[in-house]
């Protein structure tokens, strides 16, 4: 299940939490999949070497209480992540100091029970933002405990400060899915906006930020699952707010929530993020059908075929993330097969597994992608028409969160640990 964000990156004045120097270069790691909300850094001195194991490399590892495939979020001097005590049935965020992994905080945002959700999933999948002032988070708050039975509940919103206190927390809208909950916020603006694709009336939610007042809502078609993170782009002379989900891929104005395209299918169920190269857009899904589009963002209405550049049903990825770096596409299979394509024009340059079975989502730094196996195993792999594999990294503890890079550092979480790689 997704490790869920894209969001808008401001800087946040050091009364609150340290500033990050003035380096060129130098970036905060503020949701899912980062600043871009793609998996990319622009930094440029990132390690590739480590070893969990022996410490090689390590600059902190700190036991994360609980249990969830959140992944961490970096800004300044603080660490965010979200997690699950199971035992105790709560959703908590948890924030740590950069430099040394120490626990600054942890407060609970929701005490509820537990719900059904998929043997790959967790009770804290969504990854937290921050736009540096407040911390976003989101959970389910199920009417019920059960892992027999599809448990409906309320989407919870919940903003917090640096400091750890609530300042609101929104109920927008119930869910429910026979395979939990993940929704990670996406800030635009002035806008948290939360994905609430399920099994029942689907709907995408905007709030303010500042108090959490519904701005606007869009209704989803197809009442179906999916646990896809949109993305915001200027494509096409337009701001789009673009994800595959609930039977389609859809565009929307995030402004107003006003539609600006749909195209039905290709499946029927989504986890992995769109991506772009500032021309097409690019999606891999999904369930039961599997596939890899290219696809032209200057539709409008109801769109068909006539957008698609080129289409694969070969090694696609259903949950990890693909990833967009030096022309090409490279996406990540869920059982372990890597592909590299050319994007423009789709074409497969290599196809290799590099590992036993695939979670986390792609990130990118210095010509460089970085594959996170769920064994732990990290591929730091060169695209190119050829494969070339330039460090194979182990962590030591399995992993399901996707990585966050940010002040020439990468944070990994495993199933029990917090690991701050390089020093």
């Amino acid at each position: 299940m997704p490790r869920l964000l894209s969001v808008f990156v401001a800087f946040v004045s050091c009364a609150i939490a340290p500033c990050l120097a003035a380096e060129p270069g130098v970036e905060n790691w503020p949701g899912w999949r980062g600043p871009r909300g793609d998996g990319t850094s622009r930094e440029a001195r990132i390690p590739t070497k480590w070893n969990g194991q022996t410490g090689d490399n390590i600059a902190w590892k700190t036991e994360i209480p609980g249990t969830g495939h959140s992944s961490p979020i970096v800004w300044g001097e603080r660490v965010f992540v979200m997690t699950s005590l199971d035992d105790q049935s709560e959703r908590a965020l948890l924030c740590l100091d950069r430099q040394t992994g120490k626990i600054v905080w942890q407060q609970v945002v929701l005490a509820a029970p537990l719900e059904k959700k998929h043997t790959l999933n967790s009770f804290a999948s969504g990854t937290p933002a921050t736009d540096g002032k407040l911390v976003y988070v989101s959970f389910l708050a199920p009417d019920f405990a059960s892992q027999t039975e599809r448990t409906p509940g309320d989407m919870v919103v919940a903003a917090y400060d640096f400091q750890g206190q609530q300042r609101w927390l929104a109920k927008p809208g119930r869910f429910a899915s026979t395979h939990g909950y993940c929704s990670s916020p996406v800030l635009f603006e002035d806008k948290v906006i939360v994905n609430g694709d399920h099994d029942g009336d689907g709907y995408i939610v905007a709030l303010a930020r500042d108090n959490g007042q519904e701005l606007w809502r869009i209704t989803r078609p197809n009442n179906t699952r999916s646990y896809c993170t949109p993305i915001i782009r200027d494509l096409a002379g337009r701001t789009q707010m673009l994800l595959s989900g609930s039977k389609c891929v859809a565009s929307y104005d995030p402004r107003t929530g006003q539609q600006h395209w749909l195209m039905d299918g290709p499946t029927e169920q989504f986890v992995a993020s769109l991506v772009d190269d500032g021309r097409l857009v690019y999606l891999t899904a999904g369930f039961p059908e599997r596939h890899v589009l290219a696809i032209k963002p200057d539709g409008s209405g109801h769109v068909g075929d006539e957008q698609i550049v080129w289409r694969t049903r070969k090694n696609c990825s259903y949950v990890p993330s693909p990833i967009f770096a030096s022309g090409y596409l490279l996406v990540a299979a869920d059982d372990g097969i890597a592909t590299c394509y050319q994007a423009v024009s789709g074409q497969p340059q290599w196809t290799a597994r590099l590992g036993k079975h695939y979670s986390a989502s792609l990130v990118s730094a210095a010509g460089l992608v970085y594959f996170l196996a769920d064994d732990g195993i990290m591929k730091v792999v060169r695209p190119g028409k050829e494969l070339d594999v330039v460090a194979e990294n182990p962590l030591g503890e399995f992993c399901y969160a996707s990585p966050a890079i940010s002040q020439g550092q990468l944070l990994i979480r495993g199933e029990r640990h917090l690991y701050c790689i390089g020093k």
